[in-house]
C-alpha cells in the first residue's frame, strides 16, 4: 500500500482566546503548514517527521493520522508515514498545532481516497489535539480560522462555528515573535478563570463585529493574567495599528495594520528582541494539493 496525499492549512491569529470562557474568535493569516501522508501496510505504526522544526514532538501529527484511520475503521489495516513542513513558528501562539492537525487530517482522508465534510475534518484534528495534550479547550476557534480562513466566532465547548466573516483584504498583519516558546498545555487555567468576566466583554465586542477592539482588549487581559508586558502591543497601537494584542497564550503579539501605517508599526515592533513577520490575511480554505 503506497497511497499518498498532500494537503495545506493556514495559520491564524487570536481575536478572543477561548481558554477562560470556552468561546473564542480568531482569523486566518497566510502562513501555512503542508502535510504529506503515505499509507503503509504496518497497522498501528505511524511515524511522524516535522521537517521544519525537527526537535518538536511529532505526537500531534501521529495522533491526527490515527484519528482519521480510526474514523474509517481502517486502523487495523494501515499504518502511515507523515511529514510536515511549515513557515509557522512553533509554540508562539500562531496556531501551528491547529494548522498541522488540519493539514494532516485532510491529507490522511485524501490518501485513503475518502471524503469528509469540512467540520468533520476539523473535529478529527481537534480530537487529535486533545489526544496529544497540546490544547486546553480543543482550540476549535483556532482550528476553524486555520481551516476556513476569514474571521470566525466559535463555541469551543460545544464545537459550534457560530459565525464566519470575510475581512477587508487591504489589511496587513505584523507579528512580533520572541525567540522563546510557550506551550498551551503549560498554561495555568485556574489563574485564567479569574479574568473570565473581562474576556466576556471582549467576546461580546467580537460578536458585534468589533473584531479589532476585541483583539486589543483580549490581548491586554491575557497579557496581564499570563504575566506578559503589554508594552509591545501598546507601542504598536501608538504607532498607528488598528489593533494589537497577545496572540493565543503568547508570547507572539499580533498587530493589525492599514497599509499606510505598516512602516511605523514595524519600526515600533523592531525595538523589541525577536523577529517581525509581515503577512496577509487568509480567506482560503485548507485543501488537498
Amino acid at each position: 500500500m503506497t497511497a499518498k496525499a498532500e494537503a495545506i492549512a493556514h495559520g491564524a491569529a487570536t481575536i478572543v482566546n477561548a481558554i477562560a470562557l470556552g468561546k473564542g474568535a480568531a482569523f486566518g493569516v497566510d502562513l501555512w503548514t503542508k502535510a504529506e501522508v503515505t499509507l503503509t501496510d504496518e497497522p498501528h505504526v505511524i511515524k511522524g517527521e516535522i521537517t521544519s522544526d525537527p526537535v518538536e514532538s511529532t505526537v500531534l501529527i501521529e495522533k491526527a493520522v490515527f484519528r482519521v484511520l480510526k474514523h474509517f475503521n481502517v486502523d487495523n489495516r494501515f499504518g502511515a508515514r507523515v511529514k510536515t513542513w511549515s513557515n509557522l513558528p512553533v509554540a508562539r501562539g500562531l496556531k501551528s498545532s491547529s494548522a498541522a492537525a488540519n493539514a494532516v487530517a485532510l491529507a490522511t482522508v485524501a490518501a485513503l481516497g475518502k471524503s469528509l465534510d469540512d467540520l468533520a475534518v476539523v473535529n478529527l484534528g481537534v480530537d487529535a489535539a486533545f489526544d496529544a495534550k497540546v490544547t486546553v479547550t480543543g482550540a476549535f476557534d483556532d482550528a476553524c480560522a486555520s481551516y476556513f480562513g476569514g474571521a470566525v466566532i466559535t463555541d469551543n465547548l460545544n464545537r459550534k462555528l457560530l459565525k464566519r466573516v470575510m475581512l477587508p483584504e487591504d489589511l496587513t498583519v505584523l507579528f512580533h515573535v520572541p525567540f522563546s516558546k510557550a506551550y498551551t498545555a503549560d498554561s495555568n487555567v485556574n489563574r485564567l478563570q479569574t479574568v473570565k468576566p473581562l474576556v466576556k466583554i471582549a467576546f461580546k465586542e467580537a460578536q458585534k463585529g468589533n473584531f479589532w477592539a476585541a483583539l486589543t482588549l483580549n490581548g491586554l487581559i491575557y497579557s496581564s493574567a499570563l504575566g506578559y508586558s503589554a508594552s509591545v502591543a501598546l507601542d504598536a497601537l501608538a504607532a498607528g495599528a488598528l489593533a494589537a494584542g497577545l496572540c493565543g497564550k503568547g508570547p507572539a503579539v499580533t498587530a493589525v495594520v492599514a497599509a499606510d501605517k505598516v512602516d511605523s508599526v514595524r519600526e515600533a515592533l523592531q525595538h523589541y528582541e525577536g523577529e517581525v513577520l509581515h503577512v496577509r490575511l487568509n480567506h482560503e480554505k485548507a485543501r488537498v494539493l
